[in-house]
Protein backbone atom coordinates (compact mmCIF):
# COMPACT_ATOMS: atom_id res chain seq x y z
CA UNK A 1 0.00 0.00 0.00
CA UNK A 2 2.72 2.35 0.62
CA UNK A 3 4.16 1.62 -2.54
CA UNK A 4 1.10 2.36 -4.27
CA UNK A 5 0.89 5.92 -2.26
CA UNK A 6 4.45 6.89 -3.33
CA UNK A 7 3.97 6.29 -6.88
CA UNK A 8 0.93 8.37 -6.77
CA UNK A 9 2.43 11.44 -5.27
CA UNK A 10 5.57 10.69 -7.30
CA UNK A 11 2.83 10.83 -10.41
CA UNK A 12 1.29 14.16 -9.00
CA UNK A 13 4.44 15.95 -8.40
CA UNK A 14 5.32 15.15 -12.16
CA UNK A 15 1.92 16.45 -13.06
CA UNK A 16 2.36 19.38 -11.29
CA UNK A 17 6.40 19.68 -12.89
CA UNK A 18 4.42 19.51 -16.69
CA UNK A 19 1.42 21.95 -15.88
CA UNK A 20 4.57 24.24 -14.71
CA UNK A 21 6.63 24.04 -17.39
CA UNK A 22 3.69 24.64 -20.36
CA UNK A 23 2.58 27.90 -18.29
CA UNK A 24 6.20 28.81 -18.48
CA UNK A 25 6.57 28.18 -21.91
CA UNK A 26 3.05 30.05 -22.48
CA UNK A 27 4.35 32.87 -20.15
CA UNK A 28 7.24 33.03 -22.04
CA UNK A 29 5.86 32.68 -25.63
CA UNK A 30 3.52 35.55 -24.92
CA UNK A 31 4.28 37.91 -22.49
CA UNK A 32 6.10 40.54 -23.88
CA UNK A 33 5.59 44.06 -21.62
CA UNK A 34 7.22 46.40 -23.90
CA UNK A 35 5.38 45.87 -27.21
CA UNK A 36 1.83 45.41 -28.46
CA UNK A 37 0.17 42.50 -30.39
CA UNK A 38 -1.10 44.27 -33.89
CA UNK A 39 -4.51 42.25 -34.69
CA UNK A 40 -5.50 44.81 -37.74
CA UNK A 41 -4.02 42.44 -40.26
CA UNK A 42 -6.63 40.09 -39.22
CA UNK A 43 -10.22 39.77 -40.09
CA UNK A 44 -13.13 37.42 -38.24
CA UNK A 45 -12.31 34.76 -35.91
CA UNK A 46 -8.55 34.95 -37.17
CA UNK A 47 -9.33 38.73 -35.14
CA UNK A 48 -10.59 36.95 -32.00
CA UNK A 49 -7.52 35.02 -31.63
CA UNK A 50 -5.24 37.47 -32.55
CA UNK A 51 -6.93 39.85 -29.80
CA UNK A 52 -6.73 37.40 -27.33
CA UNK A 53 -3.13 37.37 -27.36
CA UNK A 54 -3.06 40.44 -27.46
CA UNK A 55 -5.66 40.57 -23.98
CA UNK A 56 -3.49 37.91 -22.52
CA UNK A 57 -0.02 40.27 -23.19
CA UNK A 58 -2.17 43.16 -21.60
CA UNK A 59 -3.29 41.22 -18.88
CA UNK A 60 0.32 39.54 -18.28
CA UNK A 61 1.85 42.83 -18.35
CA UNK A 62 -1.06 44.52 -16.16
CA UNK A 63 0.03 41.64 -13.88
CA UNK A 64 -3.65 41.05 -13.65
CA UNK A 65 -3.16 37.51 -12.99
CA UNK A 66 -7.46 37.04 -12.47
CA UNK A 67 -7.65 38.28 -15.95
CA UNK A 68 -5.38 35.90 -16.83
CA UNK A 69 -7.15 33.02 -15.60
CA UNK A 70 -10.38 34.08 -15.78
CA UNK A 71 -10.65 35.30 -19.58
CA UNK A 72 -7.70 34.45 -21.27
CA UNK A 73 -6.48 30.75 -20.97
CA UNK A 74 -9.31 28.01 -21.14
CA UNK A 75 -11.16 26.25 -18.15
CA UNK A 76 -9.17 22.84 -18.62
CA UNK A 77 -5.45 24.73 -18.21
CA UNK A 78 -6.83 27.03 -15.54
CA UNK A 79 -7.70 23.86 -13.92
CA UNK A 80 -4.50 22.61 -14.31
CA UNK A 81 -2.57 25.16 -13.34
CA UNK A 82 -5.14 25.07 -9.97
CA UNK A 83 -2.56 21.85 -9.14
CA UNK A 84 -0.07 23.96 -8.41
CA UNK A 85 0.55 25.45 -4.82
CA UNK A 86 -1.46 28.75 -4.83
CA UNK A 87 -3.75 27.80 -7.66
CA UNK A 88 -3.60 29.67 -11.03
CA UNK A 89 -3.37 33.24 -9.99
CA UNK A 90 -0.10 32.59 -8.10
CA UNK A 91 1.42 30.54 -10.76
CA UNK A 92 0.69 33.19 -13.55
CA UNK A 93 2.19 35.64 -10.71
CA UNK A 94 4.91 33.74 -10.29
CA UNK A 95 6.08 33.41 -14.16
CA UNK A 96 5.25 37.21 -14.46
CA UNK A 97 8.21 37.96 -12.46
CA UNK A 98 10.21 35.37 -14.77
CA UNK A 99 9.37 37.42 -17.60
CA UNK A 100 11.73 40.29 -19.42
CA UNK A 101 10.13 43.59 -20.33
CA UNK A 102 12.33 43.46 -23.64
CA UNK A 103 10.44 40.48 -24.94
CA UNK A 104 8.50 41.51 -28.49
CA UNK A 105 5.74 39.15 -29.54
CA UNK A 106 3.96 38.85 -32.93
CA UNK A 107 1.49 36.29 -34.15
CA UNK A 108 2.50 35.47 -37.90
CA UNK A 109 -0.64 33.03 -38.55
CA UNK A 110 -3.81 31.27 -37.39
CA UNK A 111 -5.38 28.20 -38.58
CA UNK A 112 -9.34 27.25 -37.18
CA UNK A 113 -11.24 24.15 -37.18
CA UNK A 114 -14.35 24.35 -35.56
CA UNK A 115 -14.21 25.24 -32.53
CA UNK A 116 -10.40 24.44 -32.24
CA UNK A 117 -7.79 26.82 -33.75
CA UNK A 118 -3.69 27.33 -33.45
CA UNK A 119 -1.78 30.60 -34.32
CA UNK A 120 1.35 30.82 -34.92
CA UNK A 121 3.32 32.83 -32.68
CA UNK A 122 7.14 34.96 -33.24
CA UNK A 123 8.64 36.38 -29.69
CA UNK A 124 12.05 37.73 -30.11
CA UNK A 125 14.13 38.63 -27.58
CA UNK A 126 17.69 40.80 -28.28
CA UNK A 127 17.56 39.73 -31.26
CA UNK A 128 16.57 35.92 -30.89
CA UNK A 129 13.16 34.55 -32.50
CA UNK A 130 11.66 31.24 -31.26
CA UNK A 131 8.02 30.26 -33.26
CA UNK A 132 5.73 28.89 -31.19
CA UNK A 133 2.78 27.19 -31.59
CA UNK A 134 -0.56 28.17 -29.55
CA UNK A 135 -3.66 26.26 -29.32
CA UNK A 136 -7.14 27.63 -28.80
CA UNK A 137 -10.49 26.52 -28.11
CA UNK A 138 -13.73 28.74 -27.86
CA UNK A 139 -15.48 28.35 -24.90
CA UNK A 140 -18.62 30.66 -24.20
CA UNK A 141 -18.56 32.28 -27.05
CA UNK A 142 -14.78 33.67 -26.82
CA UNK A 143 -11.53 32.50 -27.73
CA UNK A 144 -9.04 30.80 -25.03
CA UNK A 145 -5.38 29.98 -25.04
CA UNK A 146 -6.11 26.20 -24.10
CA UNK A 147 -1.88 25.56 -24.78
CA UNK A 148 1.48 25.44 -26.51
CA UNK A 149 3.14 23.31 -28.72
Amino acid sequence: MRAHTTRSAARASADLRSVAAAACALALALAGCASSVSTSSFKGEEHEIAQTVANLQSDTSAQDQAKVCANDLAQALVERLNQAPGGCKQAIKTLQAEIDPGLEVKVESVHIAGTTATAKVKSTFEGKRRLYTLEFVKQGGRWKVSGIQ
